[in-house]
């Protein structure tokens, strides 16, 4: 290992809402825990693959719905602190988390250590809304979409609009608690459209936008860990190959590709705004125009960030940990055409893809390496973990997600997943 971390800081994976199943955070454990950082998590149960991973020195079982006041959370992570008794590194793995974490700075600053940011910067990057106000703001391209307030709206919006389009909860922290749809959802007609609409409220807390068609696109990945002064002490690439559900979920395969051009795009962009700390960015390269159209920002450590580390070994997460506690980050290139596979839904996403018309010319024909999501033989117990709880509850899942896509491809008012 080129570089030593502090071994007397510990690193505590911070994750609200009811979703074991996450490589993330594992990954997350391992990256430090292999460096000799204790580690801790927050986890729903003790038989999560976190909980049993080898590098997790204690799980604190806290079953939460991420819809919790935030004040009761932010005295459960207080008292976690109090049990680990010593300043540790918060990583946060979900946007409620970051959102609290940015908003309660000063009540959490002394148990533990993060990256300092404007208070409402986090909030508003992983809203719809805020996201799409902050491109057009800073002449950041993103797909066209509209905000309507009330049914009225989604009628004017529906009479007009050139379908298919795209609807997506607006608020990231309304999607656990009223969400408008499961997920990124394809609406083909105007019909299609006014029938969902009719069940989302007096008040829609929807985005449509505009649908960038897939055989015309290639989605590309930025994750990055940004330091004092919004300076990238580790910036990476990617293109994703597939995802699930189809086109619209978590990356089920992904290379490193090296893209010049997108890089100095997503540091010039968080340069403006302010932004540090880890950030997961997925962008659209639509072909018809030429440019980058950024469709999430994510203001914390992407679930695929192991995909990424440069020739001295830094991942975003270590160079978090790095910065931190005050040691240098160090540079290095990223390890292009290696590939990233996540194994209990890359072969649903293999399958689904077949006859999809998305085509990815910058992934390279043969990986140069091959980063597993779950399976580590260091590390084994993760993997199993995942099996035992994702064989009937996941096959169950996987064949409800490819019913309604098959749904939503056939009929004149299907909606489907892009």
């Amino acid at each position: 290992m080129p570089f030593q971390a502090d071994r007397e800081v510990p690193g505590l994976i911070v994750k609200f809402g009811d979703y074991p199943l996450h490589h993330g955070g594992v990954g997350a454990i391992r990256s430090l825990g292999r460096l000799g950082v204790p580690m801790y998590a927050i986890t729903e149960d003790r038989y999560t693959p976190a909980a049993s991973s080898r590098y997790l020195r204690r799980a604190f079982v806290w079953p939460t719905t991420g819809t919790e006041q935030p004040g009761r959370l932010v005295d459960g992570l207080l008292r976690i602190g109090r049990r680990i008794g010593r300043p540790a590194v918060l990583i946060p793995t979900d946007e409620e988390a970051a959102v609290l974490i940015a908003e309660h700075q000063d009540d959490l600053a002394g148990p533990f250590l993060f990256p300092r940011v404007a208070p409402d910067l986090p909030r508003r990057l992983a809203s719809k809304q805020g996201l799409h106000e902050l491109c057009a703001e800073h002449g950041i391209a993103s797909p066209a979409a509209a905000f309507p307030r009330s049914y009225e709206d989604i009628v004017a919006f529906a009479d007009t609009a050139r379908f298919p389009v795209v609807a997506k909860n607006r608020e990231a922290f309304l999607r656990r608690e009223r969400p408008a749809v499961h997920g990124t959802t394809r609406i083909s007609t105007r019909d299609g459209l006014l029938a969902l609409a009719r069940d989302w409220g007096e008040r829609p807390g929807v985005i449509l936008q505009e649908y960038l068609p897939r055989e015309q696109a290639e989605d590309w990945i930025v994750h990055a860990y940004f330091g004092a002064d919004s300076t990238p002490l580790a910036l990476f690439t990617g293109v994703k190959v597939r995802s699930w559900p189809p086109h619209a979920g978590m990356t089920a395969n992904a290379y490193v590709v090296d893209n010049p051009e997108l890089a100095d795009l997503a540091a010039r962009f968080i340069k403006q705004i302010g932004f540090t700390g880890v950030v997961d960015l997925d962008l659209r390269f639509d072909r018809r125009d030429g440019q980058y159209k950024l469709l999430d920002f994510n203001p914390r450590v992407g679930a695929q960030f192991r995909l990424f580390e440069n020739e001295a070994l830094v991942d975003v997460v270590r160079a978090l940990h790095l910065d931190l506690t005050g040691r240098p980050v160090p540079e290095g290139e990223q390890r292009a055409g290696h590939r990233y596979i996540v194994e209990n839904i890359d072969l649903p996403a293999l399958l689904a893809y077949r006859r999809s018309g998305y085509t990815t010319p910058h992934a390279p024909a043969r990986p140069s390496g091959t980063e597993l999501a779950w399976f580590a033989g260091d590390d084994p117990l993760p993997f199993l973990t995942m099996l035992a709880r994702f064989v009937r509850p996941g096959a169950k899942h996987l064949y409800e997600l490819w019913r309604t896509h098959r749904r939503g491809s056939t009929g004149p008012g299907g909606r489907r997943r892009t």
